[in-house]
């Protein structure tokens, strides 16, 4: 039997260039220039799913059906496959324990692989031929399996640009990204002073942190704890230090040897050690800094500026009592 298979003439022959694949039926040849195209034609009525032949189509249907025809026969096993190749890989690796190996039988290679593909992806360094050619007119670029071709050829689809009255289609998502912030970025420039956002919420943040006087507090995350602070590099500090007894950086100074949570905190203490930036800090820190507020005001500030610009649009003068 096996004589008269191998016998068989293979007319069939594949037509892209390069290839040598021939069969002896046609719906084999078809099924091949799968590989090729990429396309599909056995499209699943279930899901998004696509196959080459129709066989395939009919085993993925079962997957749906919850139908698994071929059940393992080893005693005290109930595992089902929708196919013999399925329930063939089932006994070898789970009740015989052999860990299928695919050998590349390139000369003088040999080199083992868990999966078919991984093997097929190998062979093409040894080819130099990909299988997989984009036929997107101008283009033809080839891959060694077919979803990194169907990965490719959405770069052909482009990215259209959403806003209306732009006629912009980026080739790839960071040409259009370019183009939205190029084109497209919104400007917003804050009431008080000439700084401008390019988001509603970092302007809105400056609003309150810089002219409303409002503090940020960052809440102690562990248990039972209830400090806070105004600064996250504060927060993490505590973190490091007080609840995780993180002290990695240690001062080299000769007789110091403190230690610190955070490198920028070492960084800090240095200066108590060289006397020039000592006076630069003090220099800094004699600065005058604008008052801020503490939350808890924040609502009171905002109700008192409602009033006095009630006062004004109306003209009404304001006494002593509405300050």
């Amino acid at each position: 039997m096996g004589e008269r298979f191998k016998g068989q003439t293979k007319s069939f022959v594949c037509s892209f260039f390069n290839c040598k694949a021939s069969f002896s039926k046609s719906w084999k040849l078809e099924a091949h220039y799968c590989k090729h195209t990429g396309l599909r034609p056995f499209a699943c009525d279930s899901c998004d799913k696509s196959f080459c032949t129709r066989y395939q189509l009919t085993r993925h249907n079962l997957s749906h059906s919850g139908k698994k025809p071929y059940q393992c026969l080893v005693h005290g096993c109930s595992e089902g496959f929708t196919s013999t190749a399925g329930l063939k890989n089932h006994v070898e690796r789970v009740h015989q324990h052999k860990e299928k190996q695919y050998v590349c039988d390139y000369e003088g290679c040999l080199k083992t692989f868990h999966k078919n593909n991984q093997l097929k992806a190998h062979k093409c360094e040894h080819t130099n031929q990909l299988p997989f050619e984009c036929q997107y007119e101008g283009c033809g670029k080839k891959y060694v399996t077919s979803k990194k071709l169907q990965k490719h050829e959405k770069v052909h689809d482009g990215y259209p640009c959403v806003e209306e009255g732009c006629e912009f289609q980026g080739r790839t998502w960071t040409e259009y990204q370019a183009h939205r912030k190029a084109e497209h970025r919104e400007a917003l420039q804050c009431e008080s002073c000439t700084k401008v956002f390019h988001k509603a919420w970092f302007l809105k943040k400056h609003r309150l942190f810089v002219h409303m006087g409002v503090r940020r507090i960052f809440k102690c995350t562990k248990e039972g704890c209830t400090k806070t602070y105004t600064t996250h590099f504060n927060l993490q500090n505590h973190i490091l230090s007080f609840h995780e007894g993180k002290r990695s950086f240690i001062c080299p100074h000769d007789g110091c040897g403190k230690a610190f949570a955070m490198e920028e905190s070492l960084k800090r203490h240095a200066v108590i050690h060289d006397p020039q930036k000592k006076k630069i800090q003090k220099t800094k820190r004699g600065r005058k800094k604008k008052p801020r507020m503490n939350v808890s005001n924040a609502s009171e500030m905002s109700e008192q500026l409602k009033h006095l610009s009630l006062n004004v649009s109306q003209n009404k003068p304001t006494t002593s009592c509405d300050q």
